[in-house]
């Protein structure tokens, strides 16, 4: 079973607040889906070619094509800060 610190560091990469009383049943919940993961060591896959879908797929993308864009004016206009022709986003650091 996954310990406290390691439930921890997890929810922290991923941007997870979890209170004290959620933290047992996360370890739990995310032990058995580890568990569950885990049985995929003990399938003979070696015949087995590597695949991002399940089946074949051809032309899933359309073409790319030169065409207009917005506007800059337009894309800008709903933003709450511009600067130099884009949006202004606040700095890391808070500066």
């Amino acid at each position: 079973m996954i310990d406290r610190d390691e439930l921890l560091h997890v929810a922290r990469l991923a941007r997870l607040a979890l209170r004290d009383d959620e933290l047992d049943s996360t370890a739990a919940e995310l032990s058995t889906i580890l568990d569950h993961i885990a049985t995929f060591d003990e399938l003979d896959l070696g015949g087995v070619e590597p695949t991002a879908h399940v089946g074949d797929v051809d032309d899933s993308l359309r073409t790319d094509e030169v065409r207009a864009s917005l506007p800059r004016d337009v894309a800008l206009a709903p933003a709450p800060a511009v600067r130099d022709d884009g949006f202004l986003v606040p700095s890391p650091q808070g500066e």
